[in-house]
């Protein structure tokens, strides 16, 4: 049995661990189908693109809050908030059965909007949760999982998501979301955690939005993981909106972007599979590193107009760019303090994807204003770059192997 087989193994035996990535399963599979759906939804309804793109960025703007949000998971119990935030979307959703005519579309974005902050607070008190509930030894493991079941749920869930939508519209693809959160919520209460009760707030709500914050920003080996991850999603942002762009220089249609990110997804999946005995091995900072590394080469030969190399890269992206995330988040949840884990796992979300959204406008301004070729060797060269600078950072740990700080996250 490999290393990488035996690591499974081991998250699959703990119970916790188990149940987590059941409940990821879960929730994923209806997150997914609604993200293609509403967009869909809103198609239909009004004709308009622009209309339809605004679903995205209903769901993604409350992500820019996210230090705030994040506070919520310091100030209450992790578990009870995890049950509560999913049992709300669930009745929330249930909400778009009204949606029918153009002019309930703003119950929809609505809708989303509340999902998208519900989402920032789940995730914070998820991470929290995750590093007190899983032994620290197989967070890396744990994380690479969770990053694979994620991206196999892309995979399928959109498919079947338009397959719903096409059979009974909207409400139905909003119905399975629905469903999803409660069976989740169902996984998620089974889960043996102890939890000491919260500190009580500081007088004023941004104190400790602040300590978050300044958490993350003044630690060693935190502070430069994290924006490197940020960087590293801008440009792939960049890079994902020139990707129409690469796709007519190698002569298809707009379709053939279907194939480009199933072989993008099965490379995120595969990687995921592989992280945990990878980051033991190299550490947090030298794996996301190699990460950053190959996306930044795959980035740039995205410029050779060649099918095989065009295949090659998008599955080489897949493996490469999940790896500074799994990283960013393994570190955050093993050497940061309980009390503050909430508002700083909230904090460098924000830090790692907010960038993705402002690389994805960039991008889609600059690929009309000059050729996509010498953007995308750009790209490249930043990604090289900054995959160059982390190893040399500091840090405060190296494999993750180490003996957790005393004061993390006590179970």
């Amino acid at each position: 049995m490999t290393t990488s087989t035996w690591a499974v193994v081991r998250v699959l035996r703990d119970r916790n661990a188990g149940l987590y990535l059941a409940g990821v399963v879960i929730s994923g599979f209806g997150t997914s189908a609604l993200w293609l759906a509403s967009g869909v939804w809103a198609k239909e309804l009004t004709g308009s693109d622009g209309l339809a793109a605004l679903c995205l960025l209903a769901m993604w703007a409350p992500t820019l809050a996210g230090p705030l949000l994040g506070t919520l998971a310091d100030r209450f119990r992790r578990k009870p908030l995890l049950l509560g935030a999913n049992l709300l979307l669930a009745a929330l959703l249930l909400t778009l059965f009204t949606v029918d005519s153009p002019s309930r579309l703003w119950l929809l974005y609505t809708v989303l909007f509340v999902y998208g902050a519900a989402g920032v607070v789940h995730d914070a008190a998820e991470s929290a949760l995750v590093a007190a509930a899983v032994d620290h030894s197989l967070l890396g493991d744990f994380n690479g999982l969770r990053m694979t079941a994620t991206e196999a749920m892309k995979l399928v869930a959109p498919l079947a998501g338009a397959a719903l939508f096409a059979a009974y519209g909207g409400p139905g693809v909003a119905l399975l979301d629905a469903v999803t959160f409660v069976l989740a919520t169902g996984v998620y209460a089974l889960l043996r955690v102890h939890e000491e009760k919260p500190q009580p707030p500081t007088p004023g709500g941004r104190r400790r939005t602040a300590e978050g914050i300044g958490y993350l920003w003044n630690h060693p080996g935190l502070r430069p993981l994290v924006l490197a991850g940020g960087t590293t999603m801008f440009c792939a942002g960049m890079s994902g909106a020139l990707l129409y762009a690469v796709i007519d220089g190698l002569g298809h249609s707009p379709a053939y972007a279907g194939v480009l990110y199933a072989v993008q997804g099965a490379g995120s999946v595969a990687i995921g599979l592989a992280c945990g005995p990878a980051l033991r091995r190299l550490g947090e900072h030298r794996f996301a590193a190699c990460g950053i590394a190959l996306t930044g080469v795959a980035v740039a030969a995205r410029a050779i107009p060649s099918d095989p190399v065009a295949l090659a890269c998008g599955s080489a992206i897949g493996a490469g760019l999940p790896c500074v995330l799994i990283a960013a988040l393994t570190a955050v949840q093993r050497e940061t303090p309980n009390a503050l884990l909430g508002s700083t796992a909230a904090t460098a979300n924000t830090l790692l994807f907010a960038p993705n959204v402002l690389g994805l406008a960039a991008g889609a301004a600059l690929v009309e204003l000059t050729d996509y070729r010498p953007l995308l060797l750009t790209l490249g060269t930043a990604l090289l770059t900054t995959a160059t600078r982390l190893p040399h950072s500091p840090t405060s740990t190296t494999p993750t192997t180490s003996t957790p700080p005393p004061d993390t996250n006590p179970t």
